[in-house]
């Protein structure tokens, strides 16, 4: 399976009054992120399933990725908050699905939570070593044994300057 971790884009910044929940993709984050995402598809990635955080900042980078013809299916897990525990993810929604290996499954979240699961499917632990980007990208290879836990294999880790 490959598994890529997208960050949301450019979102408003925190304001008295607007929860963080609730923070929507600036102007500007909308236009980057619609340019990351057909490079994207200019690429020829294509997913499975779009799982996203409930946030509407990350809701509106998985609805680009669905907009952009990059995948039909998305859902929206509580585990893509801060407050989501990769470990408890793989345990309620990962095993209990049983994915085929050659599926491709897109996780639209927030930082630092999706560079500290990427570090724990790598080496096991967190490192607070990978930054991921807003519109950034990070692909692992997860091995066919299902055991990803510092397993697994990064094969893309690229900041969107790169794609645009």
């Amino acid at each position: 399976m490959q598994l890529y971790l997208i960050r949301h884009g450019i979102a408003e910044e925190h304001k008295p009054g607007l929860k963080d929940e609730n923070r929507q993709l600036t102007k500007e984050g909308r236009q980057k992120t619609e340019k990351v995402v057909k490079r994207f598809a200019q690429l020829g990635l294509k997913f499975d399933l779009i799982l996203s955080s409930p946030f509407l900042r990350a809701q509106q980078t998985a609805e680009i990725l669905i907009a952009t013809g990059l995948s039909s299916q998305l859902e929206i897990s509580d585990h893509l908050t801060f407050a989501g525990d990769i470990h408890n993810w793989l345990k309620d929604w990962f095993y209990p699905r049983n994915f085929p290996e050659n599926t491709h499954l897109a996780l639209v979240g927030h930082e630092p939570c999706l560079s500290s699961w990427a570090e724990i499917l790598l080496w096991g632990e967190t490192k607070e070593r990978l930054i991921l980007k807003k519109a950034g990208m990070i692909g692992i290879k997860l091995p066919e044994d299902g055991t990803p836990v510092g397993c697994s294999q990064m094969f893309w880790l690229t900041p969107p300057k790169y794609l645009l």
